[in-house]
C-alpha cells in the first residue's frame, strides 16, 4: 500500500511542478513596470525605450514607467536593474557596449552586466555619424585621414567605451591614424564641443547631429552602419569611405532584467518584443531616428552579445581602458 500512495504523491508533485511554470507567466505583471534607460531623455536608447513601453503597456495592461538613469556609460541603469527583484517588474534597455565593453572598463564595484543580467531581446539596432567642424578643413573620410598624418587633432566621444569611441577607434584601427580621444560626459557636450570647434570631430548619433549637418554648422563625411542612413541616405557608409565592404561598426539596444528572472517571465516578455517591434508603426516611428527595429529571442540576443564581446575585447585591451 505505501508504494501505490507514493507513486501517488509524486504525480501530484509533478503535476504542480509543471503548472508552476505558466502561472509565472500568467501571472506577470502584477504591478506596474519599470523600464530603466541610462542616457538622458531624447537618445536613441530613449526614444527606442517609450516607443516600447507605450505598446507593451497597452499589451499587458499596466502602466510601463521608463526612468532615465544616465552615467557611467549606462552601468547606472544596469546595476539598478541588476539588483531589483527578479520578477520582471523592473526592465533596463542598454546599448551593447554595456555587456561587450563595459565589464573591461569599469573593473571596481560588484556589478558586472555580463553576469548579472539575463538578455530578453535585441529591441533595435543604431549607428554613428562621423561629423566634423567646417573649421577641420576636410569633407570626407580620405581627407580628413591625410590631414591626421600630418597635423595633431582631436576627436570628441560621450565618454571611454561607449559607441562613438569605439566606432572612432575602429576607423583609426582600418586606416593607422592616430587622433587624440577627448571624452565628454555624454553625447550631449561632445556634440556642442564638436559644434565649438573645441575638438574637430567625432562619431555621434545621427539624429542629434544631423540637424546642424543640414544647417552647415558641421559637415557629415560618413555612417558606421553597414548600410546607408535612412535619414541622410547622401552619406556614404564607412564602408565605402574605406572601400572595406562588409565593415559594419552598428550598435545594439538590449532588454534585460536581473539574473534569476524566471523563464517563464523572459519568454512571455521576449514574446512581446518580438511582435512589438514587428509592427508597422513601431518600425516607421524608429526610423525616423536612424534605429533598425529587431526583436530577436533572447537565444539570438546571447549568441550575438558573445560575438561583439569577441570583436571589441582586442579594442578595449589595446587602449587600456580603465574607470571607475
Amino acid at each position: 500500500m505505501k508504494f501505490p500512495r507514493l507513486l501517488s504523491a509524486l504525480g501530484s508533485a509533478v503535476i504542480i511542478a509543471l503548472a508552476a511554470g505558466p502561472v509565472h507567466a500568467q501571472s506577470w505583471p502584477t504591478k506596474p513596470i519599470r523600464l530603466l534607460v541610462g542616457s538622458p531623455p531624447g537618445g536613441p536608447s530613449d526614444i527606442t525605450a517609450r516607443t516600447f513601453a507605450d505598446q507593451l503597456g497597452r499589451r499587458i495592461g499596466q502602466p510601463v514607467v521608463v526612468e532615465n538613469r544616465p552615467g557611467a556609460g549606462n552601468n547606472l541603469a544596469a546595476g539598478a536593474a541588476a539588483r531589483a527583484d527578479a520578477d520582471g517588474t523592473t526592465l533596463v534597455l542598454s546599448p551593447d557596449t554595456v555587456l561587450t565593453v563595459n565589464p573591461l572598463v569599469y573593473t571596481t564595484g560588484d556589478f558586472n552586466a555580463a553576469r548579472d543580467l539575463v538578455n530578453i531581446s535585441v529591441i533595435a539596432s543604431f549607428s554613428q555619424m562621423l561629423v566634423c567642424n567646417p573649421s577641420a578643413g576636410v569633407r570626407s573620410v580620405s581627407e580628413l585621414v591625410a590631414k591626421a598624418k600630418t597635423s595633431p587633432m582631436m576627436y570628441a566621444s560621450g565618454g571611454p567605451g561607449v559607441p562613438g569611441h569605439l566606432a572612432s577607434e575602429m576607423l583609426l584601427e582600418q586606416t593607422k591614424v592616430r587622433m587624440e580621444h577627448v571624452p565628454y560626459r555624454g553625447p550631449a557636450p561632445a556634440t556642442q564641443a564638436v559644434l565649438a570647434g573645441e575638438v574637430a570631430c567625432g562619431f555621434l548619433a545621427t539624429p542629434t547631429v544631423l540637424p546642424h549637418v543640414k544647417s552647415g554648422r558641421l559637415v557629415a563625411l560618413a555612417v558606421s552602419s553597414e548600410a546607408p542612413s535612412a535619414l541622410a541616405p547622401d552619406v556614404p557608409t564607412l564602408a565605402k569611405a574605406l572601400n572595406q565592404p562588409g565593415l559594419d561598426v552598428s550598435f545594439r539596444l538590449v532588454l534585460q532584467a536581473a539574473k534569476g528572472t524566471p523563464a517563464p517571465i523572459v519568454a512571455e516578455i521576449e514574446k512581446h518584443a518580438a511582435e512589438i517591434m514587428k509592427q508597422a508603426e513601431v518600425r516607421d516611428r524608429l526610423k525616423n531616428y536612424d534605429l533598425t527595429a529587431v526583436g530577436s529571442s533572447s537565444a539570438q540576443a546571447q549568441q550575438v552579445m558573445n560575438a561583439e564581446m569577441k570583436r571589441w575585447e582586442p579594442v578595449v585591451k589595446r587602449l587600456g581602458l580603465k574607470t571607475e
